[in-house]
């Protein structure tokens, strides 16, 4: 009881000052997630999109897991749970899509990160996105990546007549890594799309800087989901333990509230400013302490090696990355004539060493190093990519820092609206 009474005289009181600026118009969407794979906050991120269905044209949940081993048997396992609710969540919202809806439109994409030239092959969920972006509609169809890009990559690279009818909202940052290759080849070919590249700015969903205590991340659970249905069970079953973070719903947020069709401008899934260049920086030879590239940026390492006989963008090399979060391991491709490549992205600021090694013969081992800034996108290097009018990141304000991470405070100052007004709907399922 004393919960409840707490949650509604704090929800009266900031709606005294806040109050959410809902869409015109219901967004068509599309989700492409790596739920599944290392992350399970794509699980907490779907239990939001499920209660929140009845706001928008839900047109396709689509599993591309450029890492780990996310599905779309884990969709539909979050879509089973969500059916075990449906009946308490319906008696209060009679819009919110039924089960069997979301399972029609649950569709497997790629596996894996795509090669050098940042396309692979066909599958379902790209087929599915082809065929959402061809619909007829007065609406685009918003495309909100919560992984990496490689479905959208080979969608665009397929039809490239979809550019025009599609908005892309994209949770970058981390997942830039694993998608380095799709992103660069999107970012080449596609300078004119419609795209928001959030890299920093959703961190802001899981920062406790000035949160109140109820609604901070670690006690979010135990104040307002603890024993709400199945999906508040699901939420508690997984290593955060019912911590809250999240990091891909900020995209949806974007769809829900103020102007979608302006970036600029304030809403619960940010507010980002134009980007005219994509950093990139090609190294031609070995990387010292003196070297320094932007965060987020593409660094391309390539060099020469054996003349072998491989096929075109074969994955022959690796190239062992040491940073502060520990060691990973990336692939690197064969471009042809004894030509060798490997892109990559690196996440924070940091001082990275590296080791690139192959078992082939007369592959010489190459070691370097390489300090990585804070800044973003920072100055123009020789070899960025040059971006249309309509492609957007974080704001980069120092004001707008939340620590490193910026524009992180254009998505924290509405945090605690968006968390009470979900805590609403957990109390549908008690």
């Amino acid at each position: 009881m004393n919960k409840l009474i707490f949650f509604f005289c704090f929800l009266f009181c900031y709606q005294a000052v806040h109050a959410q600026q809902p869409v015109p118009v219901k967004p068509r969407i599309l989700i492409s997630t790596d739920i599944g794979g290392t992350d399970p906050d794509d699980n907490q991120s779907m239990a939001h999109l499920l209660m929140y269905s009845d706001r928008f044209t839900i047109e396709g949940l689509v599993s591309s897991p450029s890492y780990g081993d996310g599905s779309k048997e884990e969709i539909l396992r979050m879509i089973d749970l969500y059916e075990k609710d449906y009946p308490k969540l319906k008696r209060r919202n009679k819009g919110l899509n039924t089960p069997a809806y979301l399972r029609s439109v649950s569709k497997q994409g790629h596996r894996g990160i795509s090669p050098y030239v940042g396309y692979s092959r066909p599958s379902e969920g790209l087929d599915w996105i082809i065929k959402c972006a061809q619909k007829k509609s007065a609406q685009p169809l918003c495309i909100l990546v919560w992984g990496g890009m490689e479905d959208l990559a080979q969608a665009l690279h397929d039809a490239p007549e979809i550019r025009s009818n599609i908005r892309v909202y994209w949770i970058g940052g981390p997942n830039k890594k694993w998608g380095a290759n799709s992103y660069a080849y999107i970012a080449r070919n596609f300078p004119d799309l419609w795209f928001i590249e959030n890299n920093a700015s959703y961190r802001g969903f899981f920062s406790n800087s000035g949160s109140s205590e109820k609604l901070n991340s670690n006690n979010y659970f135990a104040n307002f989901i603890q024993s709400a249905g199945s999906l508040g069970d699901d939420f508690d079953n997984n290593r955060y333990k019912g911590n809250v973070k999240m990091g891909d719903t900020p995209s949806l947020l974007y769809v829900m509230d103020g102007d979608p069709n302006d970036p600029t401008k304030e809403s619960w899934g940010g507010s980002f400013e134009k980007m005219p260049y994509s950093p990139r920086s090609i190294f031609h030879g070995p990387t010292t302490d003196r070297d320094t590239a932007h965060v987020y940026a593409i660094l391309e390492f390539r060099f020469t090696g054996p003349k072998v006989d491989l096929p075109r963008d074969s994955a022959c090399f690796t190239m062992a990355i040491n940073a502060s979060f520990g060691e990973q391991k990336w692939q690197g491709y064969y471009l042809g004539d004894g030509e060798y490549a490997i892109q990559y992205a690196h996440k924070q600021a940091d001082k990275i060493t590296y080791t690139i090694s192959s078992e082939i013969p007369g592959f010489q081992t190459r070691t370097g190093s390489l300090v990585i800034d804070n800044l973003w996108p920072g100055k123009p290097t020789s070899d960025y990519f040059k971006l249309g009018p309509n492609w957007f990141t974080d704001k980069s304000a120092p004001e707008l820092f939340d620590g490193n991470w910026q524009g992180a405070q254009t998505i924290r100052k509405w945090r605690e609206e968006v968390l009470l007004d979900w805590a609403k709907r957990w109390e549908w399922l008690r």
